[in-house]
């Protein structure tokens, strides 16, 4: 007799079958009602004990977070809400809970109570939902690249360039905290390290990953990315998940389709996909926004939401056009921005990104050509000399979800931006390499998958959409 899943039991119309199941008890009443979880399904099983004919010893050891091995038959339900139930012919205790100090009992816990228990918080119906959620969509994403010709490539974890150029980097080092060898200068002399010089966590696989699509043409990044940016808001990971795919003769025109197509791709398997999972995320933020003023309140569920990405065109704008429209619109000019927009070349805020999305174009909303200025150096310099070829994607609720650009494939324009911005050429030299040899317009974009799994979710805060979050003073788990 092979075991079956909770979500393999609940989908069968054969009753009087012989089954076998373990799982994990969420409740247990009237020393009658076992509820089954096993992590396949949000929703649970129920197994119906004969108590008359189980010891007591047994009965006792059933409780909420124990893990169980039932024997038994399939039948059609007495109760409301489930069609099937399993009538329990035996049961064995493989672990025991002590009811006493299980910290995830059958009520609502905060979810800063579930971060502090964050090895025990997927046995809760949320975390369960977002978890399955996040792995269908790490499924989605590589499925999306595989049938549309892309090679997954493996960037350094370990680096010694910044692709951002933000300076804001977990060093690696073996050397000794408190004696380092020092040269000359009496610096810490990096040359006695393990690699021969600094070296970081990568920030980004985007750099290494331009090397590959010169290449093999299309080429993806799926991996970690690390930040030592202190910042304790609940946007911000020390340590995420970056998809950044690279494609070699591919212009920015080109780059905001792909994405486009991209996110309707993973956002439509999941609404295919998930559908339990996300119903009961969505009921869960329609009881939430039932505590909220009415003016706080979303204009859309949570299927509504992505369902709005799923069917809508996405709008592109230009920065320029964008920036007219934010300076003449009536938050702007009433001061109910917290940034006012007064003059070209302002970085966008995320208030600013979701009136474009929601109030103003009411669908998904690519911006291009943004100011040299405020973007990083490797984007390609249009003719005006003071815009790029980048684009960021915004969608409700969120604000920007992806971005990328054309990349500079011009050497000397890239070696003056380079020198413009205090980057060491021999830091970068292989970079500067495919300029030489080969070049051609090529693009690219970076997506972070946590913010992708906050949007399919409806979680608002990035460390409930992660198995263990990194962020500053905290390293748990």
């Amino acid at each position: 007799m092979n075991t079956n899943t909770v979500s393999q039991l609940l989908a069968k119309d054969q009753f009087g079958l012989e089954i076998e199941i373990k799982g994990w008890v969420r409740t247990f009443r009237a020393k009658r009602f076992i509820a089954l979880n096993d992590g396949s399904t949000i929703n649970n099983i129920q197994c119906v004990v004969d108590f008359e004919n189980t010891s007591e010893e047994t009965l006792k050891r059933i409780t909420t977070g124990a893990a169980v091995h039932i024997k038994g038959e399939l039948v059609e339900s007495q109760g409301k809400g489930q069609k099937v139930e399993i009538v329990v012919t035996s049961i064995e205790i493989l672990g025991d809970s002590d009811p006493e100090n299980y910290p995830i009992q059958p009520k609502k816990h905060s979810f800063e109570f579930l971060r502090e228990n964050a090895h025990l918080r997927t046995r809760t119906n949320t975390f369960s939902a977002v978890m399955r959620l996040r792995s269908n969509l790490s499924f989605a994403v590589h499925k999306y690249f595989t049938e549309n010709g892309f090679y997954n490539m493996h960037t350094p974890i370990i680096t010694g360039s910044d692709a951002e150029g933000a300076g804001e980097m977990f060093r690696v080092t073996n050397l000794d905290a408190k004696n380092p060898p020092v040269n000359q200068e009496g610096k810490v002399d990096f040359k006695e390290d393990f690699f021969g010089k600094e070296t970081n966590l990568t920030v980004s696989g985007q750099l290494e990953a331009e090397t590959y699509a010169m290449s093999l043409g299309k080429v993806y990044t799926f991996g970690p990315t690390f930040r030592a940016e202190n910042s304790n808001t609940s946007r911000h990971l020390s340590e995420f998940w970056m998809i950044e795919p690279e494609v070699a003769f591919m212009d920015l025109a080109g780059n905001m389709d792909l994405a486009e197509d991209f996110m309707k791709s993973v956002i439509n398997y999941i609404l295919e996909n998930n559908k339990e999972d996300l119903e009961f995320l969505e009921n869960r933020l329609l009881d939430e926004e039932k505590t909220k003023p009415q003016s706080q309140r979303s204009e859309m569920s949570l299927i509504e939401k992505l369902k709005f990405v799923v069917d809508n065109n996405f709008k592109r704008v230009s920065y320029t056009e964008a920036i007219e429209i934010l300076r003449n619109s009536k938050p702007n000019k009433k001061k109910k921005f917290n940034y006012i927009i007064e003059e070209w070349g302002a970085d966008l805020q995320s208030e600013h990104e979701r009136f474009l999305v929601e109030k103003h174009f009411k669908c998904p909303v690519i911006l291009f050509d943004y100011p040299a200025n405020i973007k990083a150096f490797y984007m390609r310099l249009n003719e005006d000399g003071k815009t790029v070829r980048a684009m960021d994607i915004l969608f409700p609720g969120i604000g920007e979800m992806v971005g990328g650009s054309q990349r500079e494939e011009r050497l000397d324009v890239l070696k003056e931006k380079m020198a413009a911005l205090d980057i060491p050429e021999e830091e970068l030299w292989w970079y500067l390499d495919l300029r030489k040899y080969g070049t051609a317009v090529h693009s690219g974009f970076g997506l972070g998958f946590e913010r992708l799994v906050m949007f399919a979710t409806g979680m608002t805060n990035i460390r409930d959409v992660i198995p263990y979050p990194r962020t500053p003073q905290n390293a748990e788990f």
